[in-house]
């Protein structure tokens, strides 16, 4: 789905997280960055995935890495799935899809026979100069801090 590469420039991006704070690649210079994207705030899958990030926290702060979690819902939904989960990372709203779409996981996807325009649960790991270090695009939902981490 995803145009973007190991190598290319990550995109630039401004969004406001959960509590309405602003973030944008270039507050992350310097630091590496994990960017994931999914479908919707509080559904079984992007819940599994959230909280195999959240439960792996320590580590990726180990390895120096800062995680944004990225979704279309509502700032409101965001933060409401947060707190359910005490999840330690930002969730940023991009509900008019800029970020979505400046990153390419937004198009036609199928589900249960039905086709639809939706978000590709995609994560791009950026390294601190704002390249792309890895796309992971089969995220293994259970398993995805081993993915990044690896």
């Amino acid at each position: 789905m995803t145009t973007l590469q190991k190598g290319d420039k990550a995109p630039n991006f401004s969004a406001h997280d959960q509590d309405g704070n602003l973030h944008t690649l270039a507050d992350y210079k310097g630091k590496k960055l994990v960017v994931f994207f999914y479908p919707a705030a509080d559904t079984p899958t992007c819940t599994t995935e959230a909280c195999n990030l959240r439960d792996n926290y320590q580590s990726f702060q180990a390895h120096k890495y800062e995680l944004l979690g990225v979704s279309a819902d509502t700032a409101k939904k965001q933060a409401k799935f947060k707190t359910k989960y005490d999840l330690p990372f930002p969730l940023l709203a991009d509900e008019d899809h800029s970020v979505i779409k400046a990153f390419g996981v937004w198009g036609p996807k199928k589900f249960m026979g039905r086709e639809f325009d939706g978000i590709h649960r995609t994560t791009f790991i950026i390294d601190e100069e704002g390249i792309i270090d890895e796309v992971i695009t089969n995220v293994k939902s259970k398993e995805h801090s081993a993915q990044i981490l690896k």
